[in-house]
């Protein structure tokens, strides 16, 4: 028996409630792309995406269980947002940066450094290669930029640094942000070429342990396989895996995941999709995001026929990441959809479920590994 959750990094549905919180009035990362696009998305269709409350209505009877997800953490971001799916909700802010790190944490960071560093603000991770990378390539002084997530990202240069150097330099600064500094995520950025320079796939996160147990720590410790494939294990810092696959775009992603699929185990494969994320919806190119969409579809397609009978997909996302929104172009307020499949799972609209957990609790109940509170799996179930 085995549950596979397929996280597209960044898939909104609709601005939630408080969305005035966080600049994001009108952000819906779904329907803005299909107003623009028209939109090929067969298999996600099929399985309920656009009979969920507040998307379309569609009069079509789906194939699995599909719902709207409120999330109940403070904040908008990969990390929060994966911890609360895996059943831990993050009740505080984390700590953000809006005006770049207080002098005296960038005195300590250039300290453990030995040098100094360029930027210290928010900034998206394409500009400030474009707007730092040639001063980069002529003092040698990293780039240390934020955004609007707990996050401090350090950039270099592969012919100033090398890979191992600059992930020297996230572990150092991962070990100084503790406390009123403990961002989330430390986010190793490296880039090649010549202006306007290029990011390569060696992307690498430190993140801090969840605060609390996850869905990853009872799989694994029930003796179960708990895969991570892509950034997943970096969000929960290793933290209850006992495989980790990590990939070089969604594709790799996907493949990787179908060969999964092929083997024969219990437990959980834990799958993040970034580049609707990163690639397209931080870049505000709805095309991109489009096409990105319709990829993934043709594979949960073929992943589908490869799921043995007690199999369960469950396809969500983080938060939302709408390429149309102009007041920012960090991620977007969003509720995310729940899509769940399975041989046992019935055509069910849950409406809408406050808390990622959701996910959590009910496959645990799935593999037999407790009953949580928000499970919906007697709901879903023949």
């Amino acid at each position: 028996m085995r549950a596979f959750i397929l996280v597209i990094d960044g898939f909104g549905i609709g601005a939630m409630p408080d969305c005035k919180m966080y600049n994001d009035h009108g952000a819906n990362t779904l329907k803005n792309i299909r107003n623009a696009y028209d939109l090929n998305v067969p298999t996600l269709a099929e399985l309920g995406l656009y009979n969920i409350d507040g998307t379309y209505n569609e009069d079509r009877m789906p194939l699995g269980a599909y719902a709207r997800l409120e999330e109940l953490s403070k904040g908008k971001d990969t990390t929060v947002g994966h911890w609360e799916m895996a059943g831990v909700i993050t009740k505080e802010f984390l700590p953000t940066f809006p005006n770049g790190f207080p002098k005296e944490f960038v005195a300590r960071l250039e300290k453990e450094f030995g040098t100094k560093i360029l930027c210290n603000k928010p900034y998206s991770g394409t500009e400030v290669i474009k707007d730092y990378g040639e001063e980069h390539l002529k003092t040698g002084y990293p780039i240390v930029y934020t955004s609007a997530d707990s996050v401090l990202q350090i950039a270099v240069h592969m012919d100033k640094y090398t890979i191992e150097q600059l992930y020297d330099m996230c572990q150092k600064a991962r070990k100084l942000c503790s406390g009123k500094y403990g961002v989330g995520r430390i986010i190793a950025r490296p880039f090649t070429g010549s202006y306007p320079f290029t990011r390569t796939a060696e992307r690498k996160d430190y993140s801090l342990d969840p605060p609390g147990k996850t869905l990853l720590d009872f799989v694994k410790q029930a003796g179960m396989q708990s895969v991570a494939v892509g950034k997943i294990e970096y969000i929960f810092n290793g933290c209850g895996i006992t495989r980790s696959i990590h990939t070089e775009s969604n594709l790799d992603g996907l493949n990787k995941t179908l060969e999964i699929a092929k083997e024969s185990f219990d437990g959980l494969v834990f799958v993040n999709l970034v580049d609707t994320d990163m690639k397209f919806g931080h870049r505000r190119d709805l095309f991109g995001y489009a096409a990105a969409l319709e990829e993934i579809d043709q594979k949960v397609a073929q992943l589908i026929k490869l799921m043995r009978h007690d199999d369960v997909l469950y396809i969500t996302g983080d938060h939302g990441c709408d390429p149309t929104h102009k007041i920012h172009t960090d991620h977007t307020r969003e509720y995310t959809p729940l899509l769940v499949y399975g041989t046992e799972v019935v055509p069910t609209n849950l409406g809408t479920i406050k808390g990622f957990d959701v996910i959590a609790d009910t496959i645990k109940e799935q593999l037999g590994i407790g009953v949580g509170a928000k499970s919906v799996w007697e709901k879903i179930t023949l």
